[in-house]
Order: C-alpha cells, then sequence, then structure tokens
C-alpha cells in the first residue's frame, strides 16, 4: 500500500525485523496462546535479545533508542498475529519501562532500565483501582511515610502484565484527594505484603496476563518514590498523550491482519462459479476496511511526529486512538463477514482478532471519555468555555 508518512532507514529495519520476529516465531503459536491463555515468554525473549523492549529509551541505558513512530510500527508488526502480545508489550515498553525513564532519578535509571531493555525483567502500570476506571484520580490506594520507608495498602485491578511483570509502577494516595494527592513508586515483586493475584479469564487479549494486585502493609524504600510526592497523578496524566499515540499501532495491526486475511480468502474462495472478489458488497467490505486502515495510519503517524517534536498532541492522541480502537473493531467484523460462516470458527484468527480489538475501545480511556477530550479540546481552540 502506499507509504503514507515517509520513515527513516532505521524505521524501516525496526519494522522489517519485527515483522520477521511476527512471522516466524508469534504467528504459528498465537492461535494456542489465545486458546490457552499463555504469555508469549520465547517471543520476549527474543525482542529483549534483540533490543527492542526498551525501543524508545536511551541507549545509555540499554535501549535501542528509536523513534516513536517506530514504537507504533512494532505494535502494528505484533498485534499484526496477536493482539494480547502486543498489549504486553506495549505495557512494559511504553507505560511501563518509558515512563520510568522519563520521571526516574539517574541512580534509579542505572538500577532499573537495563534489566528492562534486556527482558531480563518485565514491567506494568499500576493505576486502575476497584471502582475507579475512568475516574482513575479519584484512587484510594495509599502510602504513608513511616522512617525511611513507605507503607503502602490497597489494591489495583485489571493490571496488565501483573502476573509476569518483576518492576511495577504504581500510583497511590499519599495526600489529599486529587490529582494533587497521589505519588507514583517503583514495587519489585518479591517485597512483602505485595501479591499478584490470578489472571482473568478475558474476552479477548487473552495471551496477556490481566491480573489484580494486592498491598497489605506493604513496605518500600523511600529511595523508590518517584520525583516528589503529589507529583505521581501529573505523570500519569502526562503519560497520556504518549500512550494513546503509541498503543494506535495495536488496533492498526488489527486491522492489518483482517485485511490480509479477508483478501487471500475472498481471491480463494469461490461462490456462484466466481471468487468472493469478484462480488460487489464483498469489494465495498474490503474497501472499508482498507480505507480504515489508511486514515489509521495517517492520525497514527502523524501523532507520532508531533510527539517526537514534543508539540502539543492531545487532540491528535485522541483522534487517533478513538478512530482506531473503533475503526479495528468495525473492520474486523467486516472481514469475518466476508469470510461467512467459517469467519465465525476458530480455525480462522480473524474472530480472534476481533475479540482482541472489542478491548482497544476500553483500555486507555474509553471511546466516549476520547469523545469528551476532543470536544473540550475542540471547544478551547476555538475560543469558547464550556
Amino acid at each position: 500500500m502506499e507509504e503514507i508518512i515517509s520513515l527513516t532507514d532505521e524505521e524501516r529495519s525496526i519494522q522489517e525485523l519485527v515483522r520477521s520476529i511476527s512471522d516466524r516465531d508469534l504467528a504459528p503459536i498465537a492461535d494456542d496462546l489465545d486458546r490457552h491463555e499463555k504469555f508469549a515468554s520465547g517471543v520476549f525473549k527474543t525482542l529483549g535479545d534483540s533490543g527492542l523492549l526498551g525501543i524508545v529509551i536511551p541507549e545509555e541505558y540499554g535501549g535501542a533508542g528509536g523513534s516513536y513512530l517506530s514504537a507504533v510500527l512494532v505494535m502494528e508488526e505484533l498485534a499484526r498475529n496477536c493482539g494480547g502480545t502486543a498489549l504486553s508489550f506495549g505495557a512494559h515498553a511504553f507505560i511501563g519501562a518509558h515512563n520510568i525513564y522519563k520521571f526516574s532519578n539517574p541512580d534509579q535509571r542505572k538500577k532499573y532500565l537495563p534489566d528492562l531493555c534486556s527482558g531480563k525483567k518485565l514491567a506494568a502500570f499500576c493505576l486502575t483501582e476497584p471502582g475507579y476506571g475512568s475516574d482513575a484520580m479519584g484512587l484510594q490506594a495509599r502510602a504513608e511515610k513511616k522512617g525511611s520507608s513507605y507503607i503502602l495498602n490497597g489494591s489495583k485491578t485489571f493490571i496488565t502484565n501483573g502476573s509476569v511483570a518483576d518492576t511495577f509502577l504504581v500510583f497511590v494516595r499519599t495526600g489529599g484527594p486529587g490529582v494533587k494527592g497521589i505519588s507514583a513508586f517503583i514495587v519489585e515483586r518479591g517485597m512483602p505484603g505485595f501479591v499478584s493475584g490470578k489472571p482473568m479469564e478475558k474476552m479477548g487479549m487473552r495471551a496477556s496476563p490481566t491480573t489484580e494486585l494486592f498491598f497489605e502493609d506493604c513496605e518500600i524504600p523511600a529511595d523508590n518514590l518517584l520525583g516528589q510526592e503529589g507529583q505521581g497523578g501529573y505523570y500519569a496524566l502526562q503519560g497520556l498523550d504518549m500512550e494513546r499515540t503509541l498503543f494506535s499501532g495495536l488496533p492498526i495491526g488489527l486491522i492489518q491482519g483482517a485485511l490480509d486475511i479477508a483478501l487471500k480468502y475472498s481471491t480463494e474462495r469461490k461462490q456462484f462459479g466466481v471468487p468472493l472478489a469478484a462480488h460487489q458488497m464483498v469489494q465495498s467490505m474490503i474497501a472499508d476496511i482498507s480505507m480504515n486502515l489508511y486514515i489509521s495510519r495517517s492520525l497514527a503517524y502523524s501523532a507520532a511526529r508531533k510527539l517526537q517534536n514534543n508539540e502539543k498532541l492531545t487532540l491528535n492522541a485522541s483522534y487517533s486512538k478513538l478512530f482506531a480502537s473503533e475503526a479495528s473493531v468495525k473492520s474486523t467484523l467486516d472481514a469475518i463477514q466476508v469470510l461467512g460462516g467459517y469467519g465465525y470458527m476458530r480455525e480462522y484468527k480473524v474472530e480472534r482478532l476481533m475479540r482482541d480489538a472489542k478491548l482497544v475501545e476500553i483500555g486507555g480511556g474509553t471511546s466516549q471519555i476520547q469523545k469528551l477530550i476532543i470536544a473540550r479540546e475542540v471547544y478551547k481552540q476555538s475560543g469558547y468555555e464550556i
């Protein structure tokens, strides 16, 4: 297909590397990962050995020093074959490891980042609590200062990588209500009083473990505080535009995967003596999927370039997240329709792509939240107050 934004040589090399890993190592096991809810540990080892688990972290800390667009490309190529693996990758590399890099001090970077970039350890981002999803800044888990430590109590839920991660970026309340009372800590598996629950059974993204976390008088060294007390809420909010931009690569990969299947099937399968591709209604669905793919890429790639240039991109990030996530649901459903009864069977991976797609309309801010953000930004940029 037509190149939407010109890629650098480095970005193209990263894209080709991940495409080969995804097709060689991930595609053959993706159905088994989904069916048995298994984590692709071997694929993550390969990604770590290739330096890709620290894709946007500087080389001095063991990362690849890649661009934000290269990160979107990695998500695409993984999600094309397995949305769950892409989700776990993003949770580790972006909102986990990269946020630790962005907000930590030099000593914390030296201590944690090399192992996270190599894959020796995996990361998880811990914000959501029972009862506090979209209202993330209302969280209730609390840490109290006691000597040279903090004592954490509370729980987290819907934590991606919760059962496989070693290093957790945890947001808890250290002060009063609202964003100003929240702090961020690095918590390590094995700290007394910290327990991760069993993986939850999910409709889709089954290759990505999702768990609850529990903290009962969990003692955390004061050195594991990121920045100052009360800054954690702002860290979480600052990371949202990056998260929405980079995670847009996931639904794009799902759309590409659905298009690949629909194109192949519609040209091989015959009905009424001609290939399905000869029928106009099938062509109409193929056209819709292709258009959704093109627009999603245009929005995400443009937002990634803005992110790289430190430009304001709240509107662009929400445009990208909203359109690509909803387009992935529509496109995977259309691909199932192209395949007819076979599309409904587990033998054809398009039904798995559809189940994976639904989560991206929910995680990282629901479609309804994205529309609120977009409307407020449009009013603001037009000079109106609401």
